[in-house]
């Protein structure tokens, strides 16, 4: 992989792009750097958008907390950045990527950061259904949740009760809507599930789990939200949380593989193409615990594999990319975290109880005992002894005996 004095294009200006190509040059390289954001904003974090910008409003303060560099850092370090010219079509032959302008940007080593977005919502009344996604989209619906009123809110996973918990907050009325009967399961597993859904309740949301969203009629201010069992729910505005898609639509006629994101192999090369390369939330890559590949939309997956990535351009790498698995989320005065992974032909072990002791810790096992992962509820001490612990293996049993000894 080793690039010294060649012309490294990042496609994506996000935490991935950016944290590339800072690493580049934190780890000794020479050559060119261009950086190609979609957006015009400066390459920003996106996880305060949902746990910070919502429940505070934007200000000029909360703008510079959220930029991963300024303009005058990205000029020292060298970088070309042309934000709001997206990226259009990929020529691996020519090695070229054509931009909305219709320039041409020729490299010698591509790195494909473009991300994901927000899954379109199917329903499209006049106005008053949000998504978020982009900075913009943020400051959208955090205007909408100053102004109060009603919301419902399609979609139970992290983000969608972030934005719930967000809007309780501001003193909205909140519905959150989820097909499946336990949205949290999938997230943090049946042992915390029913006490993150009885946490948002006795903070005012109500929940309608079970049950799909068939249409939304309206416009904002006096929407219909009506459900798949027939009920219908009225709301000011509607926000649509039901997942991303990888943005890999302009990737279509190049020759790499693309298949819900662009896959790769473990050290991130894109299949098959040389000097191409992909990460963060539209890379799908040969995760080494689960044997499958996965796409991972975490922040830490993103500036972890970033890291990995200029190394390995800079100095070359034998070892394929080590995924951490660690993401968190902000639930009201709740801190939930989670590293690894769950294994559904697995089992779990519980320690503490949010009833008794406020926090709880759950030890997840693979098939053969073997600890795969955790969860842990507003205990933060527990949660760094398990990320050590994990990191050197064991069963679950003997991590659980640890982790009482210590936390």
């Amino acid at each position: 992989m080793n690039a010294p004095g060649r012309h490294v294009v990042i496609v994506g200006a996000s935490l991935a792009g950016t944290k590339t190509a800072q690493g580049l040059r934190a780890v000794g390289f020479d050559g060119s750097i261009t950086l190609i954001g979609a957006e015009e904003e400066l390459p920003y974090d996106r996880p305060p958008l949902s746990k910070d910008l919502l429940k505070t409003g934007w200000s000029e303060d909360f703008a510079g907390s959220v930029r991963l560099a300024t303009e005058e850092e990205l000029r020292d370090l060298g970088v070309d950045v042309l934000l709001g010219n997206a990226a259009t079509s990929l020529d691996t032959g020519a090695k070229t990527v054509r931009l909305t302008d219709g320039a041409e940007i020729a490299y010698d080593l591509l790195v494909i950061a473009t991300g994901a977005a927000a899954r379109p919502s199917p329903w499209r009344p006049e106005s008053g259904v949000y998504q978020l996604r982009t900075l913009e989209d943020a400051k959208s619906i955090a205007d909408r949740l100053e102004r109060g009123g009603s919301l419902v809110v399609v979609g139970g996973g992290f983000i969608g009760t972030e934005i719930a918990a967000a809007a309780c907050s501001r003193g909205c009325e909140v519905i959150v809507v989820d097909p499946i009967p336990e949205p949290m399961t999938r997230l943090v597993g049946p042992e915390v599930a029913g006490s993150l859904v009885e946490l948002h309740r006795r903070n005012g949301a109500q929940t309608r789990f079970g049950v799909g969203v068939v249409d939304i009629e309206g416009a904002e201010g006096d929407l219909t939200i009506t459900l798949a069992d027939g009920e219908t729910l009225h709301a000011d505005a509607v926000v649509v949380g039901i997942g991303s898609v990888p943005h890999t639509d302009w990737l279509d006629g190049s020759s790499l593989t693309v298949d819900n994101g662009v896959v790769t192999d473990g050290f991130l090369r894109a299949v098959g193409v040389d000097d191409v390369y992909a990460l963060g939330d539209v890379a799908r890559w040969p995760h080494p615990g689960r044997g499958a590949l996965v796409r991972a939309e975490h922040w830490t997956n993103a500036g972890d594999q970033a890291r990995y990535l200029a190394e390995a351009i800079v100095n070359g790498t034998d070892s394929p990319y080590a995924p951490t698995d660690y993401v968190w989320s902000d639930q009201y005065d709740w801190k939930v975290h989670a590293v690894g992974w769950r294994d559904p032909e697995g089992t779990s072990i519980v320690l503490g109880s949010l009833d008794e002791d406020g926090r709880v810790a759950v030890v997840h096992a693979d098939a053969e005992g073997n600890a795969c992962g955790a969860v842990t509820v507003n205990w933060v001490r527990a949660l760094n002894h398990l990320r050590r612990l994990l990191a050197a293996g064991g069963t679950a049993e003997e991590i659980v005996e640890q982790l009482r000894q210590r936390a």
